[in-house]
């Protein structure tokens, strides 16, 4: 785990997302983008795409090929489908990062837990209410696997993905350098059936240094 040296205060954007909200903003090549896990446990589905042309976009494929590892941290360098860095974490006070457990959807939660819990609120809802402006030239079918920031996803001897009860605590943060223009995305997961927020989901803040 690193801890950075970068004060709030001296930040050029901060906001607070609400659990369950989404968020879209514009991070400039060599500015610093930082979540802060604010109340902990709580998961941060986020996606990144190229600002120059939104074909080109964050992979997980690509990052855990290109680093051997499906947890990301410290050191890890993002990259796109076309095998671009788009972001590097240089600090990460929680230590891992899932990448393999993708976003909860109405449909998920149904097969999942059960039929009735079709009317929840789910991260892909809130990824297509941020992208709904037309000017980020983004849709419905650009909503692809995504990074779940703070959320525990083990694998397990056999080959399985379990959800366990988050890793974070509060005010765990995890701070990424652009490496391009980037569009980022965050669906402030609001899961309530199983423990990567446990059970309950709580705020976060983005914030956002001009770099060098």
């Amino acid at each position: 785990m690193t801890e950075s040296i970068l004060k709030p205060e001296q930040a050029i954007y901060r906001e607070t997302v609400p659990a369950g909200d989404g968020w879209i903003h514009e991070i400039k090549a060599g500015q610093i983008f930082r979540i802060v896990d604010l109340k902990g446990n709580q998961a941060v589905d986020t996606l990144f795409y190229s600002a120059a042309d939104t074909a080109e976009r964050y992979s997980a494929t690509d990052t855990i090929v290109g680093q051997r590892n499906i947890y990301l941290t410290t050191g890890t360098t993002l990259r796109s489908n076309l095998g671009n860095p788009m972001l590097t974490i240089v600090a990460d006070t929680c230590g891992r990062h899932d990448t393999l457990g993708g976003a909860c959807a109405i449909e998920s939660n149904q097969v999942r837990y059960a039929i009735e819990k079709r009317h929840m609120h789910a991260c892909r809802n809130s990824f297509l209410l941020a992208i709904s402006d037309p000017k980020w030239h983004l849709t419905k079918r650009d909503v692809t696997p995504n990074i779940n920031f703070f959320m525990n996803v083990p694998v397990t001897p056999d080959g399985r993905l379990t959800f366990e009860d988050g890793i974070s605590d509060p005010l765990k943060y995890v701070e990424m350098r652009a490496e391009m223009d980037v569009i980022a995305v965050i669906s402030n997961c609001p899961q309530l059936n199983n423990p990567c927020n446990g059970f309950n989901p709580t705020p976060i803040e983005v914030v956002i240094w001009a770099g060098n």
